[in-house]
C-alpha cells in the first residue's frame, strides 16, 4: 500500500531522485582551469582524480551491460590514460586522489546488489553524469591548449 500510495517503489522513477552514487562532479568551485596557474592546478587535480574514479563505475558497466562491452572496454581504457596524462600535468601529482583497491571492491560490490529495474537506472545515472564530465574535462582541455603551451 505504501508503494502504491507514495510511489517509492524499488522500480517506481522515485529511483531517479534518489541518485546516492556520489559521482565525480566538475563545479564552479574548482575552477575553470583559467587564469592562475593554481586555479589551473586545481582544476587539472579534480578531473584526473575525478577520471580514475570513473574507472569503477565504467567497470560495473562492462560487466552488466554485457552487449557493449568493447565499446565500454575502449572507453574505460581511454578513460584511464586521459586520467594519466592529466595527472602528469599536475604540480604534485601524487595530490591527485586514485581510489584504493578497498575502496573499488566495496563501490563495486554496493553497485553490484541492485534490483534488474535499478540497474539500468544507475548505468543510465553514470552514462549521463561520465557525459557531463567529459564535456567540463574537454572545455578545460581545449580552453588550456589554446592558452598555454600545453599539448594532449
Amino acid at each position: 500500500q505504501l508503494c502504491e500510495k507514495f510511489t517509492v517503489c524499488q522500480n517506481s522513477m522515485e529511483m531517479l531522485l534518489r541518485n546516492n552514487l556520489n559521482l565525480p562532479k566538475v563545479t564552479e568551485e574548482d575552477g575553470f582551469c583559467l587564469l592562475k596557474r593554481t586555479v589551473e592546478d586545481k582544476c587539472l587535480r579534480k578531473i584526473s582524480s575525478g577520471l580514475y574514479t570513473f574507472q569503477t563505475y565504467l567497470k560495473y558497466i562492462q560487466e552488466t551491460f554485457t552487449s557493449e562491452n568493447q565499446n565500454v572496454e575502449s572507453l574505460s581504457f581511454s578513460t584511464e590514460h586521459l586520467a594519466h596524462i592529466l595527472r602528469q600535468m599536475v604540480v604534485n601529482p601524487e595530490e591527485v586522489i586514485i581510489p584504493d583497491a578497498a575502496t573499488q571492491e566495496s563501490l563495486h560490490t554496493k553497485l553490484k546488489s541492485t534490483t534488474a529495474w535499478t540497474e539500468k537506472i544507475t548505468i543510465h545515472l553514470i552514462l549521463r553524469d561520465f557525459t557531463s564530465f567529459m564535456e567540463k574535462t574537454v572545455r578545460a582541455v581545449r580552453y588550456l591548449k589554446n592558452t598555454r603551451s600545453f599539448s594532449v
